[in-house]
């Protein structure tokens, strides 16, 4: 009895982990719809090991959390073919934040438990995803009326002052501030680096940043240059942002943009108001627009110059012609003054009379207003003075001492008194008819 208690605590009451995860991956294994299948996921982790390649796939909501995971690889026997398709597809490799369309079969493993085994990959589906992720944030921002904004600000004509945002090191920031340096004509472009990270999860918020500094100093700058060089495409992914999108399309200045290569395109490109291909591209593009305010200026003295010498030529033809017309102007102009003062002449001499025939009536009538004037003055004086004959007649001394009157006179003196009298004087005394001389006795 004492054996058959031992012999119970020695037999398992069930299968050990291993059995069951033997029977666990078994069962993975024979299930077909486990097998072969193409799954959406988005890529994390991504790593490279011993020529592997081990990631893990997450599926996540609208609001970014978490809804399944699962850790997945890539053999090197197929990896290094994988690779190269997706990146002659889509110009990337396979790194994390990819949202891609992968065939696989889920396998168990007793240590390291389930995983997906990826044989395939869709590169086309990535490039959709990032299209669609692009489009809608346009179309977003459409919607709130902003996509167009920053493409309708005014353009510099001479964009000297320029605030560029790039990785101080990188390779494309080199090449923009060296063609910028060594333009043959010489052109002076002010420049001032704003030193954001251009590659991962961080650009978004790192080229934020920068623009709101710039903002900050905006009366310092013409534009903003946003350069990055190329790379794999999903290197650029970070551009690709609403946020950053969002401020780049409502920036007050003018962005212009150089991202990647050529083939690049990414939501910036779409939103600010110049889009050039590389930093190089952006460089080029500054330049040319000295280059065309140059031309417009040479242009223009070119054609001030033409039409001065044409006024010049204008003038001297001008001054021959007057030159050549000057005798005969002035003979007509003397000839003019002639028949002018011939004219006038003859106005004179008519003014004239009709003015001498106008005084001598004038004349005329005051000899006549004369003649009468003086035989009515004549009349009356000769009437006065027949009046005064007629009174000095009457008051004549003579006609006095006709009628018995006498004058005595002392010394010439008319005797006025005897008391003027003194015994012994003469006195004379005057009658009608003679005089009569007198010695004074008392």
């Amino acid at each position: 009895m004492q054996n058959d208690l031992f012999s119970q605590f020695e037999k398992p009451r069930g299968m050990t982990l291993s059995q069951y995860q033997q029977l666990l991956g078994n069962t993975i294994r024979m299930n077909p719809q486990l097998q072969s299948q193409w799954v959406v996921a988005e890529l994390s982790d991504v790593r490279e090991n011993g020529g592997h390649c081990y990631m893990e796939l997450i599926e996540k909501d609208a609001r970014g959390a978490t809804l399944a995971k699962m850790r997945a690889m890539i053999w090197s026997s197929t990896y290094a073919h994988l690779r190269l398709k997706f990146g002659q597809a889509t110009g990337s490799r396979i790194v994390s934040g990819l949202k891609v369309l992968v065939r696989g079969s889920a396998t168990h493993h007793a240590v390291y438990g389930l995983s997906f085994n990826i044989t395939d990959i869709d590169p086309s589906f990535t490039m959709g995803d990032m299209e669609r992720q692009r489009r809608e944030i346009l179309q977003r921002l459409a919607r709130e009326g902003v996509a167009g904004y920053n493409r309708s600000l005014p353009l510099p004509l001479l964009p000297k002052r320029v605030a560029v945002i790039s990785a101080a090191g990188a390779a494309g920031y080199g090449d923009f501030i060296n063609q910028i340096e060594s333009n043959p004509e010489g052109f002076r472009i002010y420049t001032m680096l704003f030193q954001a990270v251009m590659q991962g999860e961080r650009t978004a918020g790192s080229v934020i940043a920068q623009l709101d500094i710039v903002e900050q100093t905006i009366d310092l700058w013409d534009c903003v240059v946003i350069i990055r060089g190329g790379g794999a495409t999903t290197d650029l992914n970070g551009f690709d942002q609403y946020d950053l999108a969002l401020r780049v399309a409502t920036f007050p200045l003018p962005v212009v943009v150089g991202i990647g290569h050529e083939r690049d395109r990414t939501v910036l490109d779409e939103l600010a108001a110049v889009r050039c291909k590389t930093p190089t591209a952006v460089a080029a593009w500054l330049i040319d627009c000295f280059r065309t305010q140059y031309a417009l200026v040479g242009d223009l003295a070119s054609r001030v110059a033409k039409y001065a010498a044409d006024a010049m030529h204008g003038e001297r033809l001008r001054l021959s012609n007057l030159e050549q017309l000057i005798p005969a102007r002035v003979h007509a102009r003397v000839m003019s003054e002639q028949l002018r003062l011939q004219r006038a002449a003859s106005a004179v001499v008519r003014a004239a009379s009709a003015g001498i025939r106008t005084r001598e009536a004038a004349l005329t009538r005051a000899a006549l207003r004369i003649e009468s004037a003086a035989k009515n003055a004549l009349a009356r004086q000769k009437m006065r003075l027949e009046s005064v004959g007629k009174l000095v007649g009457v008051l004549d001394p003579v006609n006095t001492l006709r009628r018995g009157y006498s004058i005595t006179r002392v010394g010439g003196h008319a005797l006025r008194s005897p008391k003027d009298l003194i015994p012994g004087e003469i006195i004379e005394t005057t009658l009608a008819e003679g005089k009569i001389y007198s010695k004074v006795e008392s």
